[in-house]
């Protein structure tokens, strides 16, 4: 080996044989063995040996690091202690690392090893040591005792105890094996010895930082682990215990409420639904019992086991008794009442010629009950249960906007359960009820879905045998359950959804239904609220026809059996106030004392000079509302050529559709007036108003053609309409007179109103056939085609002394 000296005290400049390190990294002080089958360690070893030769030093080598094919900026200058055999035999060298090397350029020597230059690295520590570093050097000593001692070495601990030189500390990290290759790479090309031991520092406590959350963490998940162990145990031995308990009582397995397998397999289900069920026990069986998937399984099979997927009501065939039952629970509604009753007897039929199943399909019904409110349609459905023999169950759609309320939610969600539709039939415990889906057209839609939708599949008699929920997701036949959906309004029923059910309408009742009902039902059911009884209070019949007539003009009967309840109300607190002994028999003449004066008197009751159509211009209308029919009332005037000014104005809330119609009477009476002999100029010259009374409420329909048309026919004219006629249509630019719809309605609340004579189209006599024949005996009906046969019907003489100017202001009903 050569030395020379650079005549400086703090560098020295050396001439050594480089020993490359692959991935590994020498620090000084520390003491290594190479493996000598390694060419470049052996030519390195064997250059040194050969400089050193007759010299009585020790042979040296220059330590430097190669990563990925790149030697390392500084080395060490390393001396060979010995040359032997390693532990398992192999030749090998210990190489101790004594101190840092600056590698300067490449050089020649002997051997076949690379040569290169160096220049030692003097590092320099002051004495003594500043407050700063003997931190520095207690903190680090403190953490490498720490990680020592978590591995048990104590020998080590000692020695790094003893080390006080700062450049020696810090080199002792060049031991740990947690300091990756490039880390080390950096503590030996770091010259500052107080530098290097921060940077070991902090390593260090960054080392120790995570083994504290990993053995924090490890300590959870073992802790968790022998819970679980624990608790299988203690299960397994729970489980030992409650067999030798069932063996000692003489229980069999199968009773045991918690085993799911043996309550399938002893249940009724369908093949498909056991196969699921059973699929979802296997996976049950292999959950752990902290697993929340367990608690879903266990909902999901409680669910699917409770449902009668196997339970029948056998159907009451005896025809003629339940037409009775019906009868017997509701006066009227005579069109539902043939439904139910040929529905039992095709059932009847068809299985008497073993025709009860066909196609996977049974024979169910769809019907859906359209009607304004309080004619009986939420009771009827309680009552073609009791008629048909079958449970009874209600779903209430009214303000439902979930489709999940229909289908029913995932399973994977959080509180999830099957729909209202799968609720209805675990509720009534067999799988051909009647469901009464009340409200339908009250269904809404918003983000979540539509509910209207999911109905399709429940009521479509073809599809609902496989009917799908969300939660079970196994088939449901529905097609035996008697579906009766109820609803105010036709026109908000999906057209979709209304095509798969059949339409039954409940126009509302008769004035002498009305009284069957109160009779029969309503008096019976309000003298028990109000605790008195039958024999203490009697309604007379002509003091329920007069509230039913006076009291309350409605196509069904709340109001009434509100007027009632009233009524019974006052006489149980007037005697209890002494004012009045029992028994009481109330008749029309008491009703103005107990309950006030009639609000709905007919117009043909009114003194003939407060009536409407005391004045020419008035005609009356019929119209349909969400209530049942009704009639309406209209105000026209022609305003002063002189002060007024011309063309058409409409009040009254009018839709559209209502507007068009008034243009069409004016533009008709203008174009043919003259055959009709009226004065048409007036209607040139002068401003035209039509006003709708109520203008709060909204109207809109074209069936208030000819009776706007007869209104200003009377006006122009100046005869009067007569009172006791109404009409509808909707009317034609050449005057023809075309069909409308609601004529049952309209007929019964013509009737209610005290109207004898009505006018309707001739294309709707056939709706005439729907009409009640108590109805139609005390109606004098004209269908007719064209406006002029209306205004011969409707307008009256024109009187000797009657004024041919028409009036400021003309009221219609229409």
């Amino acid at each position: 080996m050569a030395a020379e000296s650079t005549g400086s005290k703090a560098h020295t400049s050396l001439t050594l044989p480089v020993l490359p390190l692959d991935d590994e990294v020498v620090l000084p002080g520390m003491v290594v063995p190479l493996d000598l089958n390694d060419a470049d360690v052996r030519a390195a070893v064997e250059a040194a040996q050969a400089a050193a030769r007759g010299d009585t030093a020790k042979p040296q080598v220059l330590l430097v690091p190669r990563v990925d094919g790149t030697y390392a900026g500084t080395g060490v200058l390393g001396t060979v202690e010995q040359v032997g055999r390693l532990a398992d035999g192999d030749p090998g060298a210990l190489i101790r690392g004594r101190q840092r090397v600056r590698i300067g350029a490449g050089t020649t020597g002997p051997g076949a090893a690379l040569w290169v230059e160096g220049v030692e690295v003097q590092e320099t520590v002051p004495e003594p040591l500043p407050g700063a570093v003997a931190e520095l050097a207690k903190e680090y000593k403190a953490l490498a005792t720490s990680w020592l001692r978590k591995r048990g070495a104590w020998q080590v601990v000692d020695r790094v105890q003893q080390i006080e030189d700062v450049s020696q500390l810090a080199d002792n990290a060049g031991y740990s094996p947690f300091l990756s290759t490039g880390q080390k790479v950096e503590l030996l090309e770091t010259a500052d010895p107080v530098a290097r031991l921060k940077l070991a520092t902090g390593w260090l406590s960054e080392h120790l930082a995570e083994e504290d959350v990993a053995e924090s963490i490890a300590k959870d998940v073992q802790e968790g682990v022998d819970k679980q162990q624990r608790e299988f145990l203690l299960r397994r031995q729970l489980d030992a215990v409650r067999k030798e308990l069932r063996e000692i009582n003489g229980e069999s397995e199968g009773e045991e409420s918690d085993d799911y397998r043996a309550r399938v397999e002893t249940a009724d289900l369908p093949e498909k639904v056991r196969e699921a069920a059973l699929k979802e026990v296997d996976k049950l069986e292999r959950a752990s019992d902290q697993s929340p998937e367990g608690s879903w399984i266990r909902t999901w099979l409680d669910t699917v086991l409770e449902l009668p997927w196997s339970e029948r009501t056998e159907d009451a065939y005896d025809i003629q008794g339940a037409r009775g039952v019906l009868d017997a629970e509701h006066a009227g509604l005579d069109d539902v009442k043939e439904r139910i009753t040929e529905y039992l007897a095709v059932r009847k039929r068809r299985g008497e010629r073993g025709l009860g199943v066909v196609g996977g399909r049974r024979g169910g019904a769809v019907l859906a009950l359209v009607g304004p409110p309080g004619v009986g349609k939420t009771s009827l459905g309680e009552s073609v249960a009791h008629a048909m023999g079958r449970k009874f169950v209600r779903v209430a759609l009214g303000g439902v906007r979930d489709e999940a309320e229909i289908r029913g939610h995932r399973r994977t969600y959080v509180g999830a359960l099957p729909g209202r539709i799968v609720r209805a039939i675990k509720e009534a415990g067999s799988m051909n009820p009647v469901v009464l889906l009340d409200e339908i057209d009250k269904v809404g839609s918003d983000f979540r879905g539509d509910p209207a939708a999911a109905l399709l599949e429940v009521l479509d008699p073809a599809q609902n045998h496989t009917f799908r929920d969300h939660y079970l997701e196994v088939e449901l036949d529905l097609s035996d359950v008697v579906f009766l959906a109820t609803a105010n309004v036709l026109e908000a029923i999906p057209e979709a959804l209304l095509d798969r059910m059949e339409l039954v309408r409940l126009d509302g009742y008769t004035e002498d239904e009305k009284v069957v009902i109160a009779r029969d039902h309503l008096v019976t059911r309000q003298l028990e609220r109000a605790g008195l009884g039958q024999d203490e209070v009697t309604l007379d019949e002509s003091a329920l026809r007069k509230l039913a007539g006076e009291y309350t003009r409605e196509a069904g009967v709340r109001n009434l059996e509100r007027s009632l309840a009233r009524l019974l109300r006052k006489v149980a607190a007037q005697h209890e106030l002494g004012e009045r002994e029992l028994p009481f028999t109330v008749t029309d003449a008491e009703l103005r004392e107990l309950i006030g004066r009639p609000h709905h008197v007919p117009e043909s009751a009114q003194d003939p000079a407060e009536r409407r159509t005391a004045v020419p211009g008035v005609a009356t209308g019929l119209a349909v509302t969400g209530a049942g029919g009704d009639v309406l009332y209209v105000e026209a005037s022609l305003a002063d050529p002189e002060t007024g000014g011309s063309g058409l104005t409409l009040t009254g809330q009018l839709g559209d559709v209502m507007k068009e119609s008034a243009q069409i009477a004016l533009s008709f009476l203008r174009s043919r007036g003259a055959e009709l002999e009226l004065p048409v100029g007036d209607l040139k010259d002068r401003g035209v108003h039509i006003h709708f009374p109520a203008g709060a409420v909204p109207k809109d329909g074209p069936s208030a053609g000819v009776t706007m048309t007869t209104a200003l026919a009377s006006l122009l004219s100046g005869r009067l309409v007569r009172t006791d006629v109404a009409m509808t249509g909707e009317v034609s630019l050449t005057g023809r007179v075309l069909p409308i719809g609601g004529v049952k309605q309209k007929l019964l609340a013509a009737h209610r109103a005290g109207i004898t004579t009505v006018v309707i189209p001739k294309r709707n006599e056939a709706d005439l056939d729907d009409v009640p024949a108590e109805i139609l005996d005390k109606l004098d009906v004209h269908p007719v085609t064209d406006v002029r046969q209306v205004l011969e019907l409707a307008l009256s003489p024109a009187s000797s002394d009657a004024s041919r100017e028409a009036p400021t202001e003309v009221r219609v009903a229409a």
